[in-house]
């Protein structure tokens, strides 16, 4: 990530911590509309961007004077352009309270997009090990004091019984909804908590002794090792390695595929020897669907859920740069729709839909799964060829002959099954046919937008040919 878009992630999340921790009001203007989160003090996700706001202010009146975050660890992830990600770890420092709260591992994800000029937050989740919160709270307190009230009468019982016994352990570990583990150094389980039985399905003896790899995909197994092996330089180079944090698959009983955030520490022994590890394991799954709904808003094009421009721009300038190492040609095909126009005037748009989402299945169903079909808006259309021929006449033949099959699919009649609502009904044939424009390129000899440019020429020329044909840009060179 670029120092600087690094160093504005930073700053967005630190005016939020401190305008939570100083209890601003301010904070609710930097809501959304498009709000969702999730409160620490349950699980059920918020869309009302109004309701977030009475929980904050409930949480600011709840506890008035300013509290202190002891930040742990912070990872920010840059989605986007406009789309942004900061999570976080930490401990909240009430100023009355007790040490109960410092002592829990508080985990914050915030979403930033920018809107205007602004960034605002359009994602908040909250995830704090206590659901024992009561109406009007936002952090347990009342329950808190009864909590107290009781375990100061049973530990002046049972106080000599609960160490012999590691009971209090137990009550700090069994109960919890994140998995606690141990390890040794040979990442052997030697401890894990009735959590993961919850999450996984495995019960404690059937993780007990056995390898922690065993617990993850190939792909997680990889990520675990090349985390060990960081580890391993950064304390080489006199670097101090406190907790590493990562996210990984892990396998369940039942086949199912989960995501875990994983919090790691080493144990050693007197000399400073590794002699095992431990650490947290936190369920994300939910968290990383709405990371990936995120994405798929910022790259995909919502109705055909083809690339959109961004993400074409961005294969295109990949497959430029792997032509030029291997010298193979590449193709940009520009399509644009001949009477699709006629279609909307005549039965709507929400018809005309139905012809864009049927066009961008016939396109795909045209090239290989390597090839990229974006959709550049309204009735455009553009295809990536990649690693065609490395002579210019034998690659052009490729792409001419790609094209022609996709013109002859798109010429194809359409059926189209309007909804009953809508102001067409029933089934709706259209014939519509497609002028496309051929532009092979090899290597960076220009630029994208030059290559663009010359497919979107030879678009035009088709159509003022007659339209439901090809024609080829000629090349650079050519061209001038």
């Amino acid at each position: 990530m670029h120092p600087d878009r690094q160093r504005k992630i930073r700053e967005l999340f630190n005016e939020y911590i401190e305008m939570y921790a100083a209890r601003d009001e301010r904070l609710t203007e930097r809501f959304s509309q498009n709000f969702t989160g999730y409160p620490g003090s349950g699980s059920q996700l918020i869309h009302d961007r109004e309701e977030w706001i009475r929980i904050t202010r409930q949480d600011f009146a709840q506890v008035p004077g300013r509290i202190r975050i002891e930040m742990l660890d912070i990872a920010l992830q840059d989605l986007a352009d406009s789309v942004v990600v900061a999570t976080a770890f930490f401990h909240i420092h009430l100023p009355s309270g007790g040490d109960y709260f410092s002592t829990k591992v508080v985990r914050l994800t915030l979403v930033f997009r920018r809107e205007g000029d602004d960034w605002m937050i359009v994602h908040c989740s909250y995830s704090v090990p206590y659901h024992s919160t009561q109406d009007g709270e936002v952090f347990p307190l009342h329950s808190l004091q009864e909590q107290n009230s009781a375990l100061q009468a049973l530990v002046a019982e049972r106080t000599q019984a609960l160490h012999d016994s590691q009971a209090l352990y137990r009550l700090l570990t069994e109960d919890a909804q994140d998995v606690l583990w141990r390890t040794d150094a040979r990442l052997i389980v030697t401890y894990i908590s009735p959590a993961d039985e919850r999450l996984r399905g495995f019960r404690a003896d059937e993780v007990v002794g056995r390898h922690v790899f065993e617990m993850f995909t190939e792909e997680g197994v990889a990520v675990v090792k090349a985390m060990i092996q960081r580890r391993a330089q950064e304390e080489a180079s006199g670097t101090p390695v406190g907790f590493l944090n990562f996210q990984v698959q892990h396998r369940c009983k039942d086949g199912r595929l989960i995501w875990g955030e994983v919090m790691s520490k080493t144990d050693r022994n007197a000399q400073g020897e590794i002699i095992g590890y431990h650490g947290i394991t936190r369920e994300i799954t939910e968290r990383k669907r709405l990371e990936e709904q995120v994405r798929q808003l910022a790259f995909h094009d919502p109705l055909t859920h083809l690339a959109n421009r961004r993400l074409m721009l961005e294969h295109l300038d990949q497959a430029m740069s792997a032509s030029k190492r291997s010298h193979h040609h590449g193709a940009l095909l520009f399509l644009d729709l001949d009477n699709f126009k006629s279609l909307n005037d005549t039965h709507g748009h929400s018809v005309g839909d139905l012809l864009l989402i049927e066009v961008a299945e016939r396109l795909k169903a045209c090239v290989r799964e390597a090839d990229t079909v974006a959709r550049f808006g309204g009735d455009e259309f553009v295809v990536l060829l990649c690693e065609l021929d490395t002579q210019p006449a034998e690659a052009s033949e490729q792409a001419i002959a790609v094209a022609e099959k996709i013109r002859i699919r798109l010429s194809d009649l359409y059926v189209l099954q309007a909804a009953p609502s809508g102001p067409a009904t029933g089934t709706i044939e259209h014939q519509c046919t497609a002028s496309i424009g051929v532009a092979i390129f090899r290597g960076r000899d220009e630029s994208q937008s030059s290559v663009i440019d010359r497919a979107d020429a030879a678009m035009y020329q088709a159509k003022e040919d007659g339209r439901n044909r090809i024609r080829l840009a000629p090349c650079p060179v050519e061209a001038g």
